[in-house]
């Protein structure tokens, strides 16, 4: 197992779970049996990082852009959100685990609107590692959504700070990734939280989601700690931002 610097952890790590689909074509399989498969790679990805001491895990679960996909793949999805939220929940309380989620909730079949909240609040007093699940998310919405508010409480043009817009995102309690993980063969960030990765350090491993274990998530970390980051003008504002959370 990868030896960590536990100096230089990231705070918060994202991922965009891709490949399910194709891992299941691979084992001549329906497109759901990768989602299926995936919800283990999810259990990994929860497990390691709380191993690890990161505080904030975003995943990607389900898209905007998602809605266009086939009805029936679709129902399936939420059904499997609905089922992994409930199996899960006992993981989650033990291991002090804290739920959170972002994205146009409202857009959500009603009983994974009510599993969700429901597992956001008896999760809300949890001290360890915080996992936000994106779902119907996509970064220009959150953006356009944060400009809605501002003109919504009347704020004058001149007065808007990038501090300031922060404070309408989604995400405006938690500190901006420190690394985004994309699995899935792609090299694309695929509209996800495209302020909070202005700084974010990349990283496309080449294999499926359903595949994704401990020692990827590690080996990702132990690559980020030989990284030079560097934030450019804004760098200071941006340590300063994330020191909050510490």
């Amino acid at each position: 197992m990868v030896n960590l610097d536990l100096k230089r952890i990231p705070q918060h790590i994202a991922i965009i779970m891709d490949g399910n689909g194709r891992w299941a074509e691979e084992q001549g399989k329906e497109r759901i049996f990768g989602h299926q498969n995936g919800v283990q790679a999810v259990r990994n990805a929860i497990e390691s990082t709380g191993e690890a001491g990161v505080k904030f895990l975003t995943l990607y679960a389900f898209s905007t852009e998602n809605w266009k996909r086939p009805k029936e793949e679709i129902d399936a999805l939420m059904g499997l959100l609905v089922k992994a939220i409930q199996n899960e929940l006992d993981n989650l309380m033990s291991s002090n685990v804290r739920l959170q989620a972002i994205g146009n909730l409202a857009t959500l079949p009603e009983e994974c609107r009510n599993e969700l909240t429901d597992a956001i609040e008896k999760t809300r007093k949890n001290t360890g590692l915080t996992v936000v699940l994106a779902l119907s998310y996509s970064g220009r919405w959150e953006i356009v959504n944060a400009v809605k508010k501002i003109i919504k409480n009347n704020i004058d043009g001149e007065d808007i700070t990038e501090d300031s817009f922060f404070t309408f995102l989604n995400t405006n309690q938690i500190p901006d990734p420190d690394i985004l993980i994309r699995t899935g063969c792609e090299r694309r960030i695929s509209n996800f939280l495209l302020w909070q990765i202005a700084y974010t350090e990349l990283f496309f491993p080449d294999i499926l989601w359903p595949d994704f274990k401990k020692e990827h998530l590690f080996g990702i970390i132990s690559e980020y700690q030989t990284r030079q980051r560097r934030f450019g003008k804004t760098g200071a504002q941006v340590r300063i931002r994330e020191s909050l959370f510490l």
